[in-house]
Order: C-alpha cells, then sequence, then structure tokens
C-alpha cells in the first residue's frame, strides 16, 4: 500500500497553435490545471485537464482549498473510492463544469501514478482492446477558414492517411455551410468522411432543416447541433434525420449519457476525460455506450484519449488536435493517419518540465 504524501498544484496557460474559432467563441487559451502526486515509494502521477480561457482559476481554487487535501496520506491505488468521496464532500457544486475538471485533473494523475508503480501502459491498463486509433482531422475546418483554404486542409489530411476531416458548421445562412461542405466533398470525392460540428449553435428547427442539407452531402456526424442539456431536442432531431448527431462534449455526469443513449438522442458518444471529471467516470460512458452499440469518438485532448481510445473495443476516432507540443518533449505517433499508443508506464505523456515552468501562472504544494 502506498501513501499520497504531498500533492503539486499547477496552473499551465497554452496559447492555441493556431487561430480556433466556432459558431459561438474563439478559443483564446487553454487554461491547464495540472496535479502532480506523489506516493510513498517517490512514484509520481501527473493528470491535467483544461478550461479554454475562462474558469481556471476558479478550478484551481477549489483544488487548493478542497479537494487536494483530502488527498494526503490516502492510498492510491484506491481510486474509485477516492474519485466518490471526493466528488460528495463538494456535492453542493455537482454536476458541474468546475467540478468535473478539477475532479479530471485528480483522477487521472492517480491513473499515471497507478500505470507507472504497474508498470503498464494506459491503454493495457485500462482494458487493452488495441494498440492503434484511426485519427480525423480538426484544425483545418475552423469556421473563419475560407473555402480554397478548407480544402487545402482537407486534402492534405487525406494524403497523411487521416480518416476523415471537421468541419464547423453555423454560419448565419444555410447556404454558407452547404458552399463550404460541398466544396470539400468535391474536392475529397465521396469515399472520405466530413464531420460536421455547430458547437451548440441551433434551435430545434434550424437543426432539422440544416441536417436536411447535410444527408445530401452524406457528413459522418452531426455535433452538438443544440444545447447539450436539451436531451428531448436532439431525441426529435434524430427521429428526423439519417445523419448520426454526435454529443459529448459539454456534458459532466454519466447520468446525462444515460439519458441520450436510453432516449436514442445520440449514435456517436464524444466524452470529453476533462469534463466528465476523469479516466473512472469516463471508462463507465464508453462501456455503457458499448451496451448500446454506440461508438466512442472523444472530444479533444487527444494525448490522453489516445490511450483511452484503444482501452475499449468501441473507440472508434481520435480527434487529432495537437496541444501540448509545446510542453511535452515527444508527441504522439502516427502513422499513416492511425496514432500508435504509447507502450511507456502511466497515461503515456512524455512532459517537458523545463518548458511547462516557462508557461505556469499558478504553483502550490500540498
Amino acid at each position: 500500500m502506498a501513501k499520497i504524501v504531498s500533492v503539486e498544484v499547477l496552473q499551465v496557460d497554452l496559447a492555441p497553435k493556431v487561430k480556433r474559432s466556432d459558431a459561438i467563441q474563439s478559443f483564446q487559451c487553454q487554461e491547464t490545471p495540472m496535479v502532480r502526486i506523489t506516493d510513498s515509494d517517490g512514484v509520481i502521477g501527473t493528470g491535467y485537464s483544461y478550461t479554454i480561457g475562462t474558469g481556471g482559476s476558479s478550478v484551481i481554487k477549489l483544488l487548493d482549498d478542497h479537494l487536494v487535501p483530502r488527498l494526503l496520506n490516502r492510498d492510491a491505488d484506491e481510486i474509485e473510492r477516492i474519485w466518490r468521496d471526493l466528488f460528495f464532500y463538494v456535492h453542493s457544486t455537482t454536476v458541474g463544469a468546475l467540478t468535473s475538471i478539477a475532479l479530471a485533473a485528480i483522477d487521472s494523475a492517480l491513473w499515471d501514478l497507478r500505470g507507472r508503480r504497474a508498470h503498464l501502459p494506459l491503454h493495457r491498463l485500462a482494458g487493452g482492446a488495441r494498440d492503434a486509433i484511426e485519427c480525423y482531422y480538426t484544425e483545418g475546418g475552423w469556421i473563419h477558414i475560407e473555402d480554397g483554404q478548407l480544402v487545402e486542409e482537407a486534402l492534405q489530411a487525406k494524403e497523411r492517411g487521416f480518416g476523415g476531416t471537421k468541419i464547423k458548421i453555423g454560419k448565419p445562412h444555410i447556404s454558407e455551410d452547404v458552399r463550404r461542405l460541398s466544396a470539400v466533398r468535391d474536392a475529397v470525392g465521396p469515399a472520405w468522411e466530413i464531420m460536421t460540428d455547430a458547437n451548440q449553435g441551433f434551435s430545434l428547427n434550424e437543426a432539422i432543416r440544416r441536417a436536411r442539407a447535410y444527408e445530401e452531402l452524406d457528413v459522418a456526424w452531426f455535433e452538438e447541433p443544440m444545447h447539450a442539456d436539451d436531451v428531448h431536442a436532439h431525441q426529435q432531431l434524430a427521429a428526423s434525420t439519417s445523419v448520426p448527431i454526435a454529443v459529448g462534449e459539454s456534458l459532466y455526469s454519466i447520468s446525462q449519457f444515460k439519458d441520450y443513449l436510453q432516449s436514442g438522442g445520440c449514435s456517436i458518444v464524444q466524452v470529453d476525460v476533462g469534463r466528465i471529471g476523469g479516466i473512472t467516470p469516463w471508462l463507465k460512458v464508453a462501456h455503457m455506450a458499448e451496451a448500446f452499440n454506440v461508438p466512442v469518438c472523444p472530444h479533444f485532448l487527444m494525448e490522453l484519449h489516445l490511450g483511452l481510445c484503444c482501452a475499449v473495443p468501441n473507440g472508434r476516432y481520435l480527434e487529432y488536435i495537437p496541444q501540448l507540443d509545446l510542453v511535452t518533449s515527444t508527441g504522439i505517433r502516427v502513422e499513416k493517419g492511425m496514432a500508435m499508443a504509447s507502450q511507456e508506464p502511466g497515461n503515456g505523456i512524455d512532459w517537458d518540465w523545463d518548458a511547462i515552468g516557462k508557461h505556469v501562472v499558478h504553483r502550490k504544494v500540498h
């Protein structure tokens, strides 16, 4: 039994590698709460989560003032017990984004610690379904990008072996979305996937209207068409179209995914380890989706999701959107569009602590 003897909390602010914009916002900064847990044998596990430019300091306060002090002297292997104890200790702020983001940083650190102690990489520790996962490309599809560049980026991604490209939608008129998607479809041909993402930008009526147009372009999925809380609206949309409906990046509890799956409101689960509260609940959602014969294509955090996608049998796509290159010594290995799971013990992220030091805006050791 290895007791937790110290915990370090950091906030690391990372600028996006390219301009990232969608129908409702622009990505200004990845505020990255990080947690480093050291056990009595001297083994260190590192976890992290993120916000997109707001709320990071609030997550850090929740960690420093309420969650992390309750980790000291706990058995680091009791991951499930620790997660539930912390969740119920701050029950007045659950279910919610800030709590889930904070829990994710702790939980992913505990899994990293477990993997390092067991000398197992995350994908084997959590299931071992495969050693590689197909990628799709997001960085070339932001909503501000003009048609010509959209096409060029898609063709380059196809040449590199990626399985598809994501195009942001939600232009003021449906004709603009159709024009952009049609330009890409004409260039890449019928045998390559185009994913669409509305970032919760539509009403139900407008989502139904646009889905009809997207059907003709044979898109792979219609992501976050409406506000994520409205399960019934997604159920109505799904019943009205043949386009697969994808949800998950804005859901913060297992029960929310249960409601979507039971109602038929989605056919693709995009559970995000940084927003669901860590690896522990992520795996539960993935296995629940498997019971409904629904694939998992997680949102963002590709460096951490790589091992998880390879752990479960229904992992379908990894979203290729690099963000940790600034603070890691080696990135993930991609061969002909396939991301290869790290064989290193733990979560498989090769942190560069000298580089991290240049981006730290908060640090506290407990």
